[in-house]
């Protein structure tokens, strides 16, 4: 997999010792201009954007967040909490499946409870009924599947056969329509315009006898409005045709978006060898630190662009798995001991993906703003925090 991102923005300028390593760096600047792009395109379309927190969820950015978009969108109770305790704005939770324990929680915390299944909604439906007879107020919402497969990784692709998420689109009934008030797809990674106009194309045929009854259609992330590429005009008159044609307040819930070239994970070399190519050890694991690197398979890019001549090294992590290989790189500076260097892009995912296999360390978090050359460590862990998550 190919990564459409790495722009190094105002990083190209900033000195990497500022900061320990490993660390993640964020840019709060960056964040204000994606936000603001994603702001001018809800209100140009007259739509509502939500903010995903499975790939962003760094709380101390939500007021920045807060500024410009309508709310977030959470996976489930630790998230819609989250959300409750740090955001503004609307709270849209979905959840491939609800406990039962976690559910009327859910229910009070959130304005949009989205549904995977029929079935899950019919059982919960007691649950439902005690939540609206307490006097809170919110949406009922179901996830369809489009079964338009569009990604070019299967494991990142919902529509895949067999997938897991998301009501069949060919399922549909009056009765199962009838229980809800939105539709929510969500189909695309990583692309732009023409994938969600196809899926589109299949979902309007399916739900059209439903205009006017459905309240909102979310229309999901995975849109990569921020990348300068992406076609904004088209999306805009997209977004507003589709308004017209529903009858519904149409959403979008970008994630990748929000935090686009946003943020760097800064490491340093450990050890060198040869074992056929020559070989780096760094303090910044692809299992720990970055695990899209081997689910997706994808290489990230670096900050400071790759010499053009010279054997590329192989970069692993500290951690004893033989896979945690991050790729081969012609370094942009030597291959010693010592030297630092960072991967652009890592403020999405990598952040909220990170573990502590091996105990190995945890990145520390920092927030700078290139605007004002402001520079604060957030969050740092040590022992402690691998220690306390074991027993």
């Amino acid at each position: 997999m190919e990564t459409k991102a790495g722009d190094p923005g105002a990083f190209a300028h900033f000195d990497l010792n500022r900061v320990d390593s490993p660390a993640f760096v964020v840019d709060a600047a960056k964040l204000r201009a994606n936000c603001q792009v994603l702001a001018d395109i809800r209100d140009a379309a007259d739509i509502k954007v939500l903010a995903a927190l499975k790939a962003f969820s760094m709380w101390v950015t939500a007021p920045i967040i807060g500024e410009y978009l309508d709310g977030v969108c959470t996976s489930g109770l630790w998230e819609a909490r989250l959300a409750s305790e740090f955001y503004d704005g609307e709270i849209a939770t979905y959840c491939a499946a609800y406990k039962p324990e976690d559910l009327a929680e859910v229910c009070r915390l959130s304005d949009h409870v989205i549904f995977n299944s029929p079935g899950q909604l019919t059982r919960f439906a007691p649950v439902i009924e005690a939540a609206r007879a307490a006097g809170q107020d919110f949406d009922i919402g179901l996830r369809i599947n489009p079964q338009v497969p569009t990604g070019e990784v299967p494991r990142y692709d919902p529509s895949s056969p067999g997938s897991r998420l998301g009501f069949p689109l060919d399922q549909l009934t009056e009765e199962v329509m009838d229980m809800v008030d939105g539709i929510h797809f969500h189909n695309l990674c990583e692309q732009d315009l023409a994938p969600l106009q196809q899926t589109w194309d299949r979902v309007f045929d399916a739900i059209e006898p439903w205009f006017g009854q459905l309240k909102w259609i979310n229309m999901g992330g995975g849109h990569h409005i921020t990348r300068a590429d992406y076609q904004r005009e088209e999306l805009v008159e997209f977004l507003r045709d589709a308004k017209d044609d529903t009858g519904a307040e149409i959403y979008l819930e970008p994630g990748e978006a929000v935090a686009l070239d946003a943020g760097i994970l800064v490491g340093t070399i450990l050890d060198t060898g040869w074992n056929g190519v020559p070989v780096a050890i760094t303090d910044i694991s692809a299992t720990c630190h970055m695990p899209d690197v081997i689910e997706a398979p994808y290489r990230p890019a670096m900050l400071r662009e790759e010499r053009g001549e010279g054997e590329p090294v192989r970069l692993g992590g500290p951690s004893c798995l033989a896979g945690d290989i991050i790729g081969d790189y012609a370094l942009p500076m030597p291959c010693q001991p010592g030297e630092r260097f960072a991967f652009l892009d890592q403020a999405h995912y990598s952040m909220v993906k990170t573990n502590t296999f091996n105990g190995v360390q945890l990145p520390s978090i920092w927030l700078w703003d290139s605007d004002t050359d402001q520079l604060e460590m957030v969050k740092s862990f040590g022992y402690e925090t691998f220690r306390d998550r074991l027993s």
